[in-house]
């Protein structure tokens, strides 16, 4: 049984399915591009759906990405998403679902990358796993240290405001990562289309923590 990730009540509140893909044609270059008017579209998109977040984005392919230089490639650009984005109000308390240790944190306040973000490590069922959280609150990150253990219910972190997240209307990044590959304080949450199979193999469908949050 894992800890809820953030504050919900399956007896109360509702979830919006949120698709940012190019089948749907609200996601314009225009909207997409304006960090105030994204934000607004996700706010409408929860106040008339009666929805207290709204979520999903794995393994799904999305035209946003388009919005940063982040993104590019001489060959291929990143377009596949490669964890779950649960979308909500800024400062949203973010919580652990299981007990470990932070592995590594980082802020990276290009356009469109993840802000302020942290990577716990886990032994799940005696395998090591990672699970990264961005676009958090960039003061989540003070006294944070490689090894510093962490509990399952503990309050780790915040939806970051804009300034501090990446620039996108506030929300959680939640990935699960496998193998790190050496890196700390980051792991790619978008990947080449081309890459599609070699990267989901790492980071598995984050589904099964979550249901436990949102009854999926």
């Amino acid at each position: 049984m894992f800890h809820p990730i953030v504050p919900f009540d399956i007896a109360t509140d509702h979830l919006y399915q949120l698709d940012l893909t190019a089948n749907n044609t609200d996601i314009t270059d225009v909207l997409v591009n304006d960090t105030q008017l994204f934000s607004e579209y996700i706010e409408n998109c929860l106040t008339h759906s009666g929805s207290r977040y709204a979520i999903g984005g794995y393994d799904e392919h999305r035209t946003v990405y388009s919005r940063s230089k982040v993104f590019d490639g001489a060959d291929e650009p990143r377009r596949l998403h490669l964890g779950t984005d649960i979308w909500g109000s800024a400062g949203t308390p973010v919580f652990v679902p299981m007990e470990g240790a932070v592995h590594s944190f980082g802020f990276h306040e290009t356009y469109g990358d993840y802000g302020a973000v942290i990577i716990l490590q886990h032994q799940l069922n005696g395998v090591l796993i990672h699970s990264l959280y961005g676009h958090l609150s960039l003061g989540d990150l003070d006294g944070l240290y490689e090894g510093k253990p962490v509990e399952a219910g503990e309050q780790l972190a915040h939806f970051g405001m804009p300034e501090e997240n990446g620039h996108w209307p506030p929300h959680l990044h939640f990935q699960l990562i496998t193998d790190m590959q050496g890196m700390k304080g980051d792991y790619p949450g978008v990947c080449k289309f081309s890459e599609r199979e070699k990267y989901l193999d790492n980071c598995p469908d984050p589904t099964f923590i979550l249901k436990y949050t949102f009854n999926v």
